[in-house]
C-alpha cells in the first residue's frame, strides 16, 4: 500500500482491526449525500479505512430529515464505521494536507459534478501525479463525457431518463417512480465493485485506475428484462403493474384477506400448480402450455388462479403452496419485514452504540463472508471529529500545524460527539 504503513497501523481504532477483506486499505471520500457515501461504507463495512472529507458546514445528508435527537437518520445509516475530517477545499492552505492524504491513500472517491474536482485541485490527474497507485472514482449522474455530462441529476431525474420510470407503473396510469433511490444505490453498488476490481488488479500490476461511474449508465444497466423487450422482442415495455411484463402467472394475485405474490416462471411450475389447484384437466389446455401463451391469456390464468385463492387467506394459500415448493411470498411492509425472523436469523439490521443516541439499527452490506463477523461497525462520525487525528497520524502534521489550519479555518474538528446538524434542512 502507499503511504506509511507503520503510519497506518498506529492508533488504528476498532473499525480497522478486523480481518474484513479490505482492512488495511485506506480511503479518501470527497462524497456527499447517497450514491458515494452508500459506496464508502461498503468498503468501511469491510475493513476499509474510509477518512471522509466533509466541507465546514458538513455533508448535506447531515441536514436531511428525518431526525432522532437532532441527528439525520440518513446520515446514520449511511455513514458508518467512517472518520470525519473537516477541510475548506477552496483555501490554498488545504492544498498541503490533501497531497499528503492522497500520498497515504489506496482509494480516493468523489461525487462533484464533472469539472468541480479540477477546480479543487483533487481530481485525478492532479492526485495520481502523486500517488501513481490510487484507484480513484468519480460518481456522477452522467458521467464525466456526452451531451449530458453537465446536467445536474439526482434519483428521479435519472430514473425518468433511463426508461425505468416508463416501464413501471400500471397501463392505465402515468409513469411510476420506484419507491427508493435506486439509481443513487445502483451506482454506489457498481463504485463499490469496480473499487474492488481494480484494488485486486493493482496487486498484479502496481498502478490504480481511473473509473467513471455515472448513475444513468449504472441503470441502465440494471434494466435487461426491458431491453431484451425492445432489442429482441420489437415492442416497448408495457406497464404491468404488479405482475411480471412477460412470465405468467408472476405477480400479485389475491385471496381472501389480502394479496399474495406468486412466481411461476416455467411449464414444471406451471403443472405442479394445475396439480395443487386440482385442475389436471388443463394439462393438455393450449392456452396455458407455455409462458409465452399463458401471457397472451393472463385474464384466464389470473381467474385460474384466484378462484383457487379467493376462499383461502393468505397464510393458508402460502402454507399450500409451500408444501407443494412453488416460490410465492407475502406482501410485507417495512416494519413487517424488518421484524421478520430472517431479517433477525441474517442480522442484516444489526444494532450497534452510539455515543449520544444509545443503541441504534444501522444497515450493513449483506453479503455474508465466512470468519467476518456481522454488525461491528463504528458508528458514523461527528462532523470534524477525527480532523486532529488524522492530520497528525495520516499526514504527519504537528499540533502547531494542526491547530494553525483549525485557527484559520481550514481545517475544522472540535466535535467529539458522534453527529450534528440538524436543525436546518439542505440539499438532499
Amino acid at each position: 500500500m502507499p503511504g506509511d504503513d507503520t503510519a497506518k497501523s498506529e492508533t488504528m481504532d476498532d473499525r480497522t482491526q478486523d480481518t474484513g477483506p479490505l482492512t488495511g486499505v485506506r480511503v479518501l471520500d470527497f462524497t456527499r449525500v447517497l450514491a458515494g457515501p452508500f459506496c464508502s461504507g461498503l468498503l468501511a463495512d469491510l475493513g476499509a479505512e474510509v477518512i471522509k472529507v466533509e466541507p465546514p458546514g458538513g455533508d448535506d445528508y447531515r441536514h436531511v430529515p428525518p431526525f432522532t435527537d437532532g441527528h439525520s437518520a440518513f446520515f446514520l445509516l449511511i455513514n458508518r464505521g467512517k472518520q470525519s475530517i473537516t477541510l475548506d477545499l477552496k483555501s490554498a492552505a488545504a492544498r498541503p494536507v490533501i497531497e499528503r492524504l492522497a500520498a497515504a491513500a489506496d482509494v480516493v472517491v468523489e461525487n462533484f459534478r464533472p469539472g468541480v474536482a479540477a477546480r479543487l485541485g483533487v481530481d485525478h490527474a492532479t492526485l495520481s501525479a502523486i500517488n501513481p497507485r490510487l484507484v480513484y472514482a468519480s460518481v456522477s449522474g452522467f458521467g464525466q463525457d456526452g451531451p449530458f455530462r453537465e446536467r445536474p441529476a439526482y434519483d428521479i431525474v435519472i430514473q425518468a431518463a433511463s426508461g425505468l420510470m416508463q416501464a413501471t407503473g400500471f397501463e392505465d396510469t402515468p409513469p411510476t417512480l420506484v419507491g427508493e433511490a435506486i439509481s443513487d444505490i445502483a451506482a454506489g453498488l457498481f463504485a463499490a465493485w469496480g473499487i474492488s476490481t481494480a484494488l485486486f488488479e493493482r496487486e498484479r500490476t502496481g498502478t490504480g485506475r481511473y473509473l467513471d461511474v455515472a448513475m444513468f449508465d449504472c441503470l441502465l444497466t440494471m434494466l435487461p428484462t426491458a431491453i431484451a423487450q425492445f432489442h429482441y422482442g420489437g415492442r416497448l415495455p408495457a406497464r404491468t403493474g404488479n405482475r411480471h411484463p412477460i412470465s405468467v402467472p408472476f405477480g400479485t394475485y389475491a385471496a381472501h384477506d389480502g394479496s399474495f405474490m406468486l412466481a411461476i416462471l416455467n411449464d414444471g411450475l406451471f403443472k405442479r400448480f394445475l396439480a395443487l389447484i386440482g385442475r389436471t384437466d388443463l394439462n393438455d389446455d393450449q392456452r396455458i402450455q407455455t409462458d409465452e401463451t399463458r401471457s397472451e391469456n393472463e385474464p384466464f390464468v389470473r381467474w385460474l388462479v384466484e378462484s383457487w385463492a379467493g376462499d383461502r387467506s393468505v397464510a393458508a394459500v402460502l402454507a399450500e403452496l409451500g408444501a407443494h415448493n412453488i416460490p410465492a411470498g407475502p406482501i410485507w411492509s417495512i416494519e413487517e419485514a424488518l421484524a421478520s425472523a430472517q431479517v433477525a436469523a441474517k442480522q442484516l439490521v444489526p444494532t450497534i452504540a452510539h455515543p449520544t443516541l444509545g443503541p441504534v439499527r444501522v444497515l450493513e452490506q449483506p453479503i455474508r463472508f465466512s470468519g467476518l463477523a456481522r454488525g461491528r461497525m463504528a458508528p458514523p462520525p461527528g462532523l470534524g471529529q477525527h480532523t486532529a487525528e488524522v492530520l497528525a497520524r495520516v499526514c504527519g502534521l504537528s499540533p502547531e500545524a494542526i491547530a494553525a489550519l483549525q485557527a484559520d479555518g481550514t481545517a475544522g474538528g472540535t466535535a467529539t460527539s458522534a453527529m450534528e446538524g440538524g436543525a436546518t434542512e439542505g440539499g438532499g
